[in-house]
Order: structure tokens, then sequence, then C-alpha cells
């Protein structure tokens, strides 16, 4: 597929900040949402992770904020097992994940919003959530954030943002703020992603036009969502964010996905 050119015969691209690529410490994440998408992206985050520090990377901390408790309506299309019925889904998830991998990452019971005491920077967010209001707030929290925090280890500087219907979805990666790129005669690099409530906010509020009532039934359940998209959907998402780690250099900012029809839409970076 011949690239997007602009300013000529450049190609539109954006460049990683050393933050991510070369860092002293392991790189920050919140991961915001443990379920049915929050739970298969924390197990590719883990993946991740076991993978950068064998090729020699500090890896990655991740911290998961879900104050929401593990129904019977979750077992099946949620990694969940009946024994962790009542649990918080980020401890349920954490522990199981930090016995398997051996990592010491942390589950925070609460929601990442206004109302949160704790920490919230993180050098990489990446949202799971449900419904627009709580993006708007990610979102706000984060500009905020990158006001306020700077030449830290945690200091924000991207935003990655899933979201899905029944049988389609997206994952947007934005920055926060600019990140400083290096001069190139062969590609036009961007320095600024936008926002996904930014660019996108029409579309986000169509989408969630839907019943978001919690469902009380696998059954129930699967009216809603299919059984695969947030899979399909969160493996998609973490190449992308594989691609952030390895390759530093990025084409694609990110995609639209219709399982139904078995087609990916790339984002290109522009």
């Amino acid at each position: 597929m011949k690239k997007q050119a602009v300013n000529g015969n450049r190609t539109a691209v954006h460049i990683v900040g050393k933050e991510i690529l070369q860092p002293y410490n392991p790189v920050t994440i919140n991961l915001i949402g443990a379920g049915g998408t929050g739970g298969q992206v924390l197990t590719a985050l883990a993946r991740m992770n076991h993978a950068l520090i064998a090729l020699g990377h500090p890896g990655l901390m991740v911290n998961v904020f879900d104050d929401d408790t593990v129904t019977r309506a979750n077992l099946g299309r949620q990694l969940f097992t009946s024994s962790e019925l009542g649990l918080h889904k980020s401890v349920a998830l954490i522990n199981r994940i930090n016995r398997f991998f051996g990592t010491n990452w942390k589950a925070v019971t609460e929601r990442y919003d206004k109302d949160y005491n704790g920490s919230m920077s993180a050098t990489i967010t990446i949202g799971c959530v449900d419904t627009v209001q709580a993006r708007l707030e990610i979102a706000k929290i984060l500009k905020t954030l990158n006001r306020s925090v700077s030449n830290s280890r945690s200091q924000p500087l991207y935003y990655m943002d899933f979201g899905n219907s029944r049988e389609t979805g997206q994952v947007i990666l934005s920055t926060i703020g600019k990140i400083k790129q290096p001069e190139s005669k062969q590609y036009h690099t961007i320095e600024t992603l936008p926002m996904v409530t930014d660019e996108f906010g029409e579309l986000l509020s169509a989408s969630e036009a839907g019943d978001n009532t919690p469902s009380c039934s696998l059954a129930e359940a699967l009216t809603k969502q299919d059984l695969f998209i947030n899979s399909a959907l969160a493996n998609c998402g973490a190449s992308l964010l594989w691609q952030l780690f390895r390759e530093g250099i990025l084409f694609n900012r990110g995609f639209f996905l219709n399982l139904k029809d078995f087609r990916t839409q790339p984002l290109k970076v522009a």
C-alpha cells in the first residue's frame, strides 16, 4: 500500500519520544478499565513487558484502575472465573498477572476521575472505558497533568483509547501535548497526534446511543457485544503499542475494525 505523502514526496510520520525507547526505568502505564477489553489488553501488556525485558529494555510498570466487581454475567466473555465472583476486577486480574509473570503491578479499586486522590500520572494512559463521559474526563485529567507535570519519569506523553460496539471498534493513539520531533529530510515529522475526544467527539457520542445498562447474563451480554470483538481489538491495539516501543516511528496512529466483515482501516499520521 502506498503511504500517504505530504509536503512534496515526504511521508508524514510520528517519531516516538526517547522516554519510551531508551528509558532508565520501566515505562509507567495507567490502564483504565478492567472489563472485556481491559482484561485482554492487560494480558497483552504482560507479554509485551516480558519480551521487552528479554530485549534489554527496562519494561513496563502498570497500574489498573477499575472500581467494578466481577458478576456472573462477566464469566465467559471477560477473563474471570466463578471463584472470582465479588472481587474487584482490577484486583483479580492483577493478582493473576503478577503470579504468572512475576511482576509487581498494582490494582486501584477506584475510578480514574476528578475525585481520585492518588497519583494519576503515567507516561502512557490506556483507556478501555464504555462511556463518552469517562473519555472526556480522562482527556481533561491528562491535559491538566500535562501542564502540571514536567521533567518527570511519569510525565504523560501518550493516550491510547479503545472503544467498541457490538461488532466494530477503534483504537486511536493521541499525544498529550507536543512530542519534540527530530529534523528529517526523509519524513515530515508530526509532533501532535490529536486527542480522540477532540477529533472524534461526534463519532463517540453516536456509538454510545445504544443500551448501556449492565447485563444480567452472558447470553444478554452477547446481544450487545460479540464474543471476540474485545480480544480482536486488544490484539490489534497491542500491536500498535508494540510498534511504538520497538520501531520508534509510526506511520499509523490507530485503526477502525469491523469484525463482521473482517476489515481493518488504518488511521494515518497526518
